[in-house]
């Protein structure tokens, strides 16, 4: 089938051509991002594919419809950027990739934190220079300390299973517990309050949905212990930048690892190196010693990019032969991993 795949990189292009030698399909590949104004690329395209900062709102899903588009093939796990709604409306089935390497993900989360607690870039960038003073280095274990983990789907899973790895003691919260697991790693399930009131880390893996929009707000933020450490490797709007901000300011908050930013579009994925930074907020986020962000590269290792390229091709074989479609989003499904 012929597949117009938006939003595209040299990482992800080289990953789905690998994979479609074992597929056959026909595959365009777009740098535009796939929103109403540029949904004219894909007329004449059954099946398009999207990444995650692509608007599939009800116009573009309209657009995309009256040009003959039949299937939306995301590569990615989350859909908050899809009106589900107005696809079903339209006949239009969604389908994701529910699971590519929840490792990946969590793997990062790990890398983001002990990078700040032991002042790796500072280190760093000091040794670049010469400079070999341990002054100012000073970290903290991880061993003994207690975790938070809010969510538990596959890459939380992931999460608790390297904590406990480093010697963590874990609290997690989810809207379904699975306390078999629970038992099985060695960590209890309790109210959020209560994970924010005992937890020196705090690592968000749910989705973004109407609930969890801005979960940590100010209010959040005022119930954890001094000097918390939270990293998000899930979706930017989870976390209220602003009340980040105040609470770092206030030093109430101890660090930050931010691998997404609530208004990333438009900026994430792309070289702005030689340009004015007119996010005021990101910009104030940056000025932060105790602040880590990356570009929202959690998901980025050779194995997911070839298990996302592989699951998206495979749904699209099953949507040409007719078969049901393992991996389809119907509205008002809850997704317990974003990525």
């Amino acid at each position: 089938m012929r597949i117009a795949v938006f939003d595209t990189h040299r990482f992800d292009r080289a990953a789905l051509e690998a994979a479609n030698a074992r597929h056959g399909h026909e595959l365009a590949f777009f740098e535009a991002r796939l929103r109403e104004e540029t949904a004219a690329l894909a007329a004449g395209f059954p099946v398009v594919c999207p990444f995650v900062n692509d608007r599939l709102d009800a116009p573009t899903l309209r657009a995309l419809f009256d040009g003959g588009t039949r299937l939306v093939a995301l590569r990615s796990a989350g859909y908050n950027n899809v009106d589900l709604e107005a696809a079903h409306q339209l006949g239009i089935p969604v389908v994701r990739v529910p699971a590519y390497s929840p490792w990946a993900v969590a793997e990062h989360a790990f890398a983001l934190l002990l990078s700040l607690v032991r002042k790796v870039p500072r280190a760093w960038f000091r040794v670049r220079e010469q400079n070999f003073s341990l002054e100012g280095l000073v970290g903290w274990d991880l061993h003994g300390k207690t975790m938070g983990v809010v969510g538990t789907g596959r890459i939380g899973h992931a999460a608790v299973r390297i904590a406990r790895g480093f010697g963590m003691r874990v609290l997690a919260n989810d809207i379904r517990p699975d306390e078999r697991f629970a038992a099985e790693a060695g960590f209890e399930y309790v109210d959020l309050p209560r994970l924010y009131r005992e937890s020196d880390v705090i690592s968000l893996h749910v989705p973004l949905t109407p609930a969890t929009h801005h979960l940590i707000d100010a209010h959040a933020l005022a119930q954890m212990k001094q000097g918390v450490v939270l990293i998000n490797t899930g979706r930017g709007a989870l976390i209220d930048s602003r009340a980040l901000i105040d609470a770092l300011k206030k030093c109430h908050v101890g660090g930050a690892c931010l691998d997404v930013y609530e208004e990333e579009e438009g900026i994430f994925f792309r070289d702005l190196s030689d340009r004015v930074l007119l996010d005021d907020v990101l910009a104030r986020l940056l000025t932060f010693p105790n602040v880590l962000v990356t570009a929202h590269q959690a998901f980025l290792t050779a194995e997911a990019l070839a298990n996302i390229a592989e699951t998206t091709l495979a749904s699209v074989d099953a949507f040409e032969r007719g078969e049901p479609l393992e991996h389809e989003v119907r509205a008002k499904e809850v997704l317990r991993d974003p990525a």
